[in-house]
């Protein structure tokens, strides 16, 4: 969701624009945040704030990183994109995002021209491409989708190119293993009697993220295909195109027996 508040002093005016995003627990992350430019970056101050804490989240001003009232639960964790702040860019890196970090953020802005202000909501968790394969140890024909980390728990739905519409919840099975940090948790689902010449969709989905991944087994054979989103962010992030990425062919194992 973008949010705007242009505020008005006197005969100025200036806009600051967000993104609402969703960062990945552990790995780094971007508020997004952009205003009118200024052409003289000494006059640029720009905050970061966050509902419900009492320091700053990073403060820019003058040209350079201002922290002295950072609150120290950010400390040594943000940074803005220094050289992008005389075009407008005001967009905050958070490293190693922690699931504490989710909330309501402002971003700030003062400039020659004047001063605006725009929210942004952050939510974190854990999302990561699954990945189908051929079950070789299985006694019948089982596909197995796997993704590493997951938080909050996600939905796991199979779909079938061949039988659209079908409900494989009878023939397969999902299991949650947690990771070892104690929040994030491994995702496996089984799916037996799989039949040959045949595409078949493992699709993980929670309230931050959706991730699908394709498999087609032939006689000489198999291709594969992955794709993840964010939702309810007009800030998506495409971790991996569902059209701009090509299959990847295998071997298909001699001994693979699909009906």
């Amino acid at each position: 969701m973008e949010a705007a508040l242009i505020l008005t002093l006197g005969r100025h005016s200036i806009t600051v624009t967000t993104l609402t995003s969703a960062g990945n627990i552990g790995e780094d992350g971007i508020l997004s945040c952009t205003f009118e430019p200024d052409i003289k970056l000494s006059d640029i101050v720009i905050q970061w704030l966050k509902e419900g804490v009492i320091g700053l989240v990073h403060e820019f001003k003058e040209g350079k990183d201002e922290l002295s009232e950072q609150d120290e639960t950010f400390r040594g964790r943000t940074a803005v994109f220094a050289d992008q702040v005389i075009v407008g860019n005001a967009s905050l890196r958070l490293k190693n995002v922690r699931l504490t970090d989710a909330g309501t953020y402002k971003c700030y802005i003062i400039t020659s021209k004047g001063k605006g202000n725009a929210n942004l909501e952050y939510k974190t968790g854990a999302f990561s491409m699954p990945q189908v394969n051929v079950d070789y140890n299985a006694s019948s024909e089982t596909l197995r989708c796997e993704a590493p980390r997951w938080f909050p728990q996600p939905t796991v739905v199979w779909a079938s190119q061949v039988d659209q519409g079908a409900n494989f919840s009878e023939v397969s099975n999902t299991s949650f293993e947690l990771n070892s940090e104690n929040v994030t948790m491994k995702v496996v689902s089984v799916l037996y009697n799989a039949t040959i010449n045949n595409t078949y969709s493992c699709m993980i989905e929670n309230d931050i993220a959706k991730a699908t991944g394709d498999i087609k087994v032939t006689e000489s054979e198999i291709k594969r295909r992955s794709h993840l989103q964010l939702l309810n962010s007009k800030a998506s992030l495409c971790v991996s195109s569902f059209f701009a990425i090509s299959w990847a062919l295998l071997p298909l194992a001699p001994y693979l027996m699909l009906k």
